[in-house]
């Protein structure tokens, strides 16, 4: 009998959460990001259930290449650009578009002696600094690529630090209009949190990330009151019971004690299986339908749960380690991370069951 943990991914809710970015903003064009394997999802499940984006956002070529080959033909925007010039006669055979972020890029570009031509996105550091053209370097760029041969069409972009947070974007926001004041060129401005919160930075090309796979990125608002719908869920189940006396130690490190007489489960999950080892007691989970928390350090291959309250509870009990029934955000803060780390560290491990509801 195989392990009893496996991940759900739910190919409805994805399509939920792409019509939610539309409804965001109806007059501009989805770039789905769908890096880091689909955020762990799968890359290729998540270009199914997001076929209806414009286009598809990714960090690797490989990914790139793949998503060509499986028949994919909307835009493909590979977020770090090229790492060589030797990477672009594979741009120009698939037809990918890569962001251009520093003077090197443009150079290998413009260099480039095979005739072809590419659209771009061109990204300005309104500062994050982590990628992008400093603002006195910008215009000088905007006009190497409108002079390329091998430009056919340029958007331009950047990213904002704090669109999740009450710093917000304003400051970013005006450096951007500052900057690209006078251009006549497409945008592509707003990751998840700025289209969710700051309808002033819709534009010609939205980024949502995270929001399509049924996480919110802001503390203050519930993916559930965003509307939108969990893609993975976690599922195991308790594959042995302990009954613990006042005094009685749990887990590594005998970090939980037993204040009383109590039942607990032992699930099949652990870290290395994606779950976080930092989680500690109290970290919520849903047993057979009920929220309770886990007891004690997290195992390479279990965790423990209080079975308090939870009479019917025994060997064969399905958990919930999030998803359906027990949001992601609420584990991630927990455990002092985020969704994002969460999903992505899911190990290959464990096996993953696709559904439609």
């Amino acid at each position: 009998m195989p392990r009893p943990l496996h991940a759900r991914i739910n190919h409805l809710a994805l399509q939920n959460n792409l019509a939610v970015a539309k409804r965001r903003a109806p007059n501009s064009r989805i770039m789905a990001v769908i890096k880091a394997n689909g955020y762990g999802h799968g890359l290729l499940r998540a270009a199914r259930g997001l076929s209806g984006a414009d286009g598809f956002a990714v960090i690797d070529l490989h990914d790139a290449v793949d998503l060509r080959s499986s028949g994919f033909k909307q835009s493909i925007l590979l977020l770090n650009g090229f790492y060589g010039p030797e990477e672009l006669p594979v741009f120009a055979q698939h037809l990918l578009t890569p962001v251009i972020h520093q003077q090197e890029q443009l150079d290998w570009l413009r260099a480039a002696e095979a005739p072809f031509k590419l659209e771009v996105f061109l990204k300005l550091n309104t500062g994050m600094n982590r990628l992008g053209f400093k603002p006195q370097m910008f215009s000088a760029a905007v006009n190497a690529l409108k002079q390329s041969r091998h430009v056919s069409g340029i958007t331009l972009m950047t990213h904002f630090a704090c669109a999740d947070d009450e710093q917000g974007i304003a400051w970013q926001l005006a450096e951007f209009k500052k900057i690209t004041a006078g251009e006549l060129l497409p945008r592509s401005l707003a990751n998840t949190a700025a289209l969710l919160r700051f309808p002033e930075t819709r534009s010609d090309w939205e980024r949502p990330g995270i929001m399509l796979y049924g996480s919110s990125p802001v503390a203050e608002t519930s993916a559930k009151q965003l509307g939108l719908q969990p893609v993975m869920t976690l599922e195991s189940r308790i594959i042995a019971i302990q009954d613990l006396k006042p005094g009685d130690k749990v887990g590594y490190n005998s970090l939980y004690t037993a204040e009383r007489a109590m039942r607990a489960g032992i699930v099949a999950c652990g870290y290395a299986d994606g779950y976080p080892r930092r989680a500690g007691t109290g970290t919520p989970v849903c047993v057979d339908g009920r929220i309770t928390r886990t007891l004690g350090r997290v195992s390479m291959d279990t965790l423990c749960v209080d079975l308090s309250g939870i009479q019917n509870a025994g060997v064969g009990t399905p958990v919930v380690l999030w998803g359906e029934g027990l949001a992601v955000e609420e584990v991630a803060k927990a455990a002092g991370t985020v969704s994002y780390e969460l999903f992505t560290k899911l190990n290959s491990r464990v096996p993953v069951i696709e559904s439609n509801g």
